[in-house]
């Protein structure tokens, strides 16, 4: 008995061996067949992965470009406050060089009529403003309060056709009337002798005759100069020093220095 289970157990042994290439074959042919089996899954699982990277790349670029948005906001901002910086330390420095008492006041609106040169200041006659006050910003004259109000005033710019101002040459006193052309950019010197000395760049200031500008503030510069020999007057265009329509920020000459 003992011999029959030990042929056995060398029969089945024998055949296990001899079967195992054949096992190993069949195991490398199999494994395909698992792969394609378990594809789907994979193919899931990948989908899957890259439907959600999509999903948060855009969620990302959304949040990024909003960024980007308050970014540029602030930018804006900071450069808008540096300019009105920039600009009231200019005022600041043409205020100590002023002989008469000023008052800061700003822009707070302008006149809708383009043939209209008028701007309104935040300043009125609570402030000390009155009819007649010069203007000016840190370059030049700009213009005479025509309306005071107790809190807003209208200012009438010296570019307005209505507008005339008593001017005279830097270099030589020369004197002259700088006329309003509806031009923000030119005035005109009217009714000045051809043969009056006055050349391209000279600058003109305010003369202080008439009594409604304070004298020696400058006004603007020669920018061209034709004399016709048939003709008794020059025409003579003026550029204004004077930011007509930049200035924000404008110096009221409201009196003496104390």
């Amino acid at each position: 008995m003992l011999g029959l289970v030990a042929g056995a157990l060398i029969l089945v042994n024998i055949y296990t061996d001899w079967l195992d290439p054949l096992k190993e074959r069949a195991a490398s042919l199999a494994a395909p067949f698992y792969w394609i089996t378990g594809t789907p899954g994979r193919v899931g699982d990948w989908a899957g992965d890259q439907l959600r990277t999509r999903e948060e790349l855009v969620e990302e670029n959304s949040r990024l470009k909003h960024q980007v948005m308050l970014l540029e906001q602030q930018t804006q901002l900071l450069a808008a406050v540096r300019a009105e910086n920039t600009q009231l330390k200019e005022l600041m420095n043409s205020a100590e060089t002023v002989d008469q008492r000023v008052l800061v006041a700003q822009v707070i609106g302008v006149s809708p009529d383009p043939l209209e040169h008028v701007l309104i200041i935040d300043k009125g006659r609570s402030d000390g403003v009155k009819q007649g006050t010069a203007i000016m910003d840190a370059s030049g004259l700009l213009g005479q309060v025509i309306e005071a109000g107790d809190y807003s005033s209208r200012v009438l710019l010296i570019t307005d056709t209505g507008h005339a101002l008593p001017v005279q040459v830097l270099r030589n006193s020369v004197r002259a009337v700088a006329e309003g052309t509806g031009d923000l950019y030119r005035l005109e010197l009217r009714h000045l002798a051809n043969t009056s000395d006055i050349r391209e760049g000279d600058l003109l200031l305010s003369s202080g005759l008439g009594g409604r500008f304070p004298a020696g503030y400058p006004v603007g510069e020669v920018i061209a100069v034709r004399r016709d020999p048939g003709r008794a007057f020059a025409d003579v265009d003026v550029q204004p020093r004077g930011q007509m329509n930049r200035s924000r920020f404008v110096l009221a000459v409201i009196g003496s220095q104390d």
